[in-house]
């Protein structure tokens, strides 16, 4: 999880001591009070700035300057509706003033009136057309509304005014990192150390666009640069932390994250830090930090899903899939959600028209359309939308009325995301739905498999291999293997075995040994439903945690699963079955990353059937 990669910079009109008063020339005592509190104010001396203010205004309540820049220092002390008031006064008395107007503008923004806000930066540009401050606040708030190109044009006329404005070379930066423009974005963020060398936000948005780009080495340097000129910047630790644990060092990963929640315990750090110790299987102290996080802020829904998880590893489904119910970011909702439908929470079905939604993975997906059947055993009439590759084998579960891809076109009483069934029928570790086969190949596709197998295997046992996962999943550094770590299995006899696994990895079988590449029948392999036909012709399929063991297992065929130490929550703790597929058979790492002792005991449960 990482912290956003921008911070929008808004820039106050900083106070002059050579900036004339307006109005009535004050007394010579009047003027030198004010410049005192002018050059403590410039120098960053808030607590000294303040008394001189106050004197200034005693002796005239009506100086327009005294009130605007007094307005200033409550700003920068977050006293924004005093800061408004202050200011306010001061453009009823000189209403001419762009620097007023605009950090007016900048009060209302803080007050979360975004549109007042833009009303006085524009009164600040028209009274002042070069004036760049105003145009790199006027673009923060353009920004802030989205409008994203109106937001460029506003920094690139702000620094055409201004060329040295920090700020806005930092924010134009922003707005073309959130536009997916990168390269841009980094040439904007490598001219601001030159010109404030101690802003630690430059190396920050610059590591986080080098992450976007894949290119982990420049972000790390980025990220550690920030963090040499502020050590204590919490959202660097975290991103610092996110991009070291994505590489697989989840104890670095968890040393930044406890930095940052000793600078910031809010719910974000909280939960990192809690998901690198469960990464590292301290289940033990994981808990306690979503606990935290969810103390902070009930609503948080990467702790209640970090939660979820966690209780579900340890087998708490009561818990567990109550926790999992709240796990929704709106944004992830919104991408799945039934507009105008009822979701459905559990309410009686009888005669009802469902609609199953699949969600997540293609593993997620095959372990969940079992709860098809269950729905139609409570009467209700179920449909399931489920991505395009997923289709032929969807048709065929029972209780699947008609399976489709898309968005609906019939009528329906209810939807109800697929992983959300446990928890409205209360699926308890007892209770789980284990019924297999519920899943079913194309008998045609099987039969035709079939004669191509029979001719090459002869009397050995046919098994199947997969050995990665999507590389794109946050854990598959660990749960995926190198086909060349699996070379043991190569020497067992009396196997003939079957690749089946596609992408990229497919190409590690170039190097393998000649048992491996003996029957790669994979070229043959289009889609899951071809795959599902093969698997229905092995007699055993041995597989990472990946799809290929989610259908293995849905298809009622022995397959073995091999998981990292730092296993996903289905696999429970410490089980050598699945309470989800009653044909499998789990192999456990027990040092993280060393799959060795592994592949043995695999290869000596092979040599034992």
């Amino acid at each position: 999880m990482e912290q956003s990669s921008h911070r929008d910079t808004a820039r106050a009109d900083a106070p002059g001591v050579d900036t004339p008063g307006v109005g009535t020339p004050p007394s010579a005592y009047l003027a030198s009070v004010l410049d005192a509190a002018l050059e403590a104010h410039q120098a960053g001396r808030l607590d000294a700035a303040e008394p001189f203010y106050r004197e200034a205004l005693a002796l005239d309540p009506a100086h327009a300057k005294a009130l605007h820049y007094f307005g200033v220092l409550q700003y920068q002390r977050g006293n924004h509706g005093f800061a408004a008031e202050l200011i306010s006064e001061a453009l009823t008395l000189d209403r001419t003033d762009a620097a007023c107007w605009s950090n007016r503008g900048l009060v209302a923004a803080a007050l979360g009136h975004p549109r007042e806000a833009m009303v006085c930066y524009d009164q600040a540009l028209q009274l002042q057309p070069d004036f760049a401050d105003a145009r790199n606040n006027f673009g923060v708030a353009l920004q802030a509304q989205g409008s994203l190109d109106a937001a460029i044009e506003q920094y690139r006329r702000a620094l055409a005014a201004n060329p040295s404005l920090s700020d806005a070379h930092l924010n134009l930066g922003t707005a073309l990192s959130k536009l997916g423009r990168y390269d841009e974005a980094l040439a904007c963020y490598q001219e601001v150390p030159a010109l404030d060398p101690q802003l630690a936000e430059a190396h920050f948005n610059a590591g986080n666009a080098h992450n976007e780009q894949g290119n982990h080495d420049a972000a790390m340097a980025s990220f550690q640069q920030a963090l040499l000129l502020r050590p204590r910047y919490a959202e660097a630790h975290v991103n610092l932390g996110s991009l070291i644990g994505k590489l697989g060092d989840y104890t670095g990963a968890e040393t930044h994250y406890r930095q940052a929640v000793a600078l910031r315990p809010n719910p974000t750090n909280l939960v990192c830090l809690g998901g690198s110790l469960g990464a590292q299987g301290r289940l033990d102290e994981e808990e306690g930090f979503y606990r935290r996080a969810l103390a902070l802020d009930p609503e948080y829904s990467d702790a209640h899903q970090n939660l979820a998880w966690h209780l579900l590893k340890r087998g708490d489904y009561k818990q567990g899939w109550t926790e999992y119910a709240k796990r929704w970011r709106a944004t992830d909702y919104a991408a799945i959600a039934i507009p105008k439908l009822a979701e459905w929470r559990g309410e009686p079905l009888g005669s009802r028209r469902v609609l199953l939604v699949g969600e997540q993975g293609f593993g997620d997906q095959f372990q969940f359309l079992r709860y098809a059947r269950v729905l139609d055993r409570l009467g209700a009439t179920v449909d399931t939308c489920v991505r395009e590759p997923l289709l032929p084998l969807a048709e065929r579960v029972p209780g699947v009325r008609r399976a489709f891809s898309g968005k609906p076109d019939s009528e329906y009483d209810f939807w109800v995301p697929m992983t959300s069934v446990p928890s409205c029928v209360g699926t308890e570790l007892t209770t789980i739905p284990v019924e297999v086969p519920y899943l079913f190949a194309d008998k045609a596709k099987v039969n035709a498999w079939r004669k191509r197998l029979v001719a090459g295997a002869g009397s050995k046992r046919k098994v199947g291999l997969a050995w990665a996962g999507s590389p794109t999943f946050g854990n598959d550094r660990y749960r995926s293997i190198a086909l060349a770590d699996l070379s043991a299995l190569s020497e067992v006899k009396n196997v003939a075995w079957y690749p089946l696994q596609k992408g990229p990895p497919h190409a590690q079988l170039a190097g393998a040994p000649d048992a491996f590449r003996a029957h790669d029948f994979t070229s043959g392999l289009n889609s899951f439903d071809d795959t599902a036909a093969l698997i229905m012709n092995l007699d055993l399929v041995i597989a990472v945690d990946t799809s290929v063991a989610h259908l293995a297992g849905a298809l009622g065929k022995p397959v073995w699963v091999l998981l990292p130490a730092n296993s996903d929550w289905r696999w429970l703790e410490n089980r050598s079955d699945s309470p989800w597929y009653p044909t499998m058979k789990l192999f456990r790492q027990t040092e993280l990353g060393n799959w060795a002792p592994v592949v043995e005991e695999v290869a000596k449960s092979l040599l034992d059937q």
